[in-house]
């Protein structure tokens, strides 16, 4: 029996739980613990990538193979299934759509969501997003289907049309790319509930709400996104806003108090670690193979 390819994973967790959950995982530790937590999907953030990785912001500056690095660093030791976002395909032309759909599945994500912004993008939640025309969107989808080596490869396509346009052009938008053969759509900074289940019905694919905290969409919550056929519900950067609120924290602590014993009970104890990543399971081949090498 063929061991199932990681695009068939993504697609079986959605057949099992509807509304899946895709969680954000700004690294390989980060994706264990969700792993840990029950999840039955993971996501790589391109802002997350940009601020986390390389500590710049969502515009557009990261490239591809920053991506990548963090999708092996993840796909390395965690089987989850995993969602990829790639800004605008990284490149002008379908040969650089093409190029970086073989390259994720290469690497070893399951999924990935392209988006209809221009090259110098911004992120979703922001004012003055540019996009390009829809023509040049479906270009990019159909680039990314054609170019797949694995059929069950997810191609979702995400439109910022809303704020730029009105919840019609991108509702067309949306059909346009299911044409073209997206496999799941992704629409941008939703502001009502209801707008949810308008493009569910206009385009009968699977629709993700991204759920991310301080932007442009209220924090709905699974049974609310269920009622309006939302198939996915991404929290992109919960885990890793909350890190870097905890570790702003200790900093300011130690520096101003000399020691970190005022904020030892908000950090991760070294047997938790150590269970997350199974480091007793490398240290006892360790242990194995001294005692081996003894006993020659």
């Amino acid at each position: 029996m063929s061991t199932p390819s990681k695009g068939q994973m993504f697609r079986q967790a959605l057949a099992e739980e509807t509304p899946l959950q895709v969680i954000g995982a700004i690294n390989a530790n980060h994706a264990l613990l969700a792993q840990r937590a029950g999840f039955r999907a993971i996501y790589l953030s391109g802002g997350g990538v940009a601020a986390g990785s390389l500590g710049l912001p969502d515009l557009g500056i990261t490239g591809l193979e920053d991506v990548l690095v963090d999708i092996r660093r993840i796909t390395d030791v965690c089987d989850l299934p995993l969602l990829v976002d790639v800004d605008t395909g990284f490149g002008p032309s379908a040969f650089n759509v093409a190029r970086t759909t073989q390259s994720l599945i290469k690497a070893g994500a399951a999924a990935m969501h392209i988006e209809d912004q221009v090259g110098a993008k911004r992120c979703g939640h922001r004012p003055n997003k540019e996009i390009v025309t829809q023509q040049e969107m479906v270009d990019r989808i159909k680039a990314a289907v054609d170019a797949r080596t694995d059929d069950e490869f997810v191609i979702m396509a995400r439109t910022d049309a809303l704020a730029v346009e009105g919840l019609q052009a991108a509702i067309d938008r949306a059909c346009a790319c299911v044409e073209a053969g997206a496999d799941m759509i992704f629409p941008e900074a939703i502001t009502e509930l209801p707008m949810y289940k308008q493009f569910a019905e206009a385009v009968s694919v699977p629709i993700l709400a991204n759920i991310t905290e301080f932007g442009s969409t209220p924090l709905y919550t699974v049974d609310e996104l269920a009622s309006v056929n939302v198939g996915l519900v991404l929290y992109p950067l919960s885990a890793f806003r909350a890190a870097n609120k905890a570790a702003e924290a200790v900093y300011t602590a130690v520096r101003k108090d000399g020691t970190q014993k005022n904020v030892i009970d908000t950090m991760q104890t070294r047997m938790e670690l150590y269970e997350s990543i199974g480091y007793h399971d490398y240290e006892q081949k360790l242990d194995a193979l001294f005692a081996k090498g003894k006993s020659a």
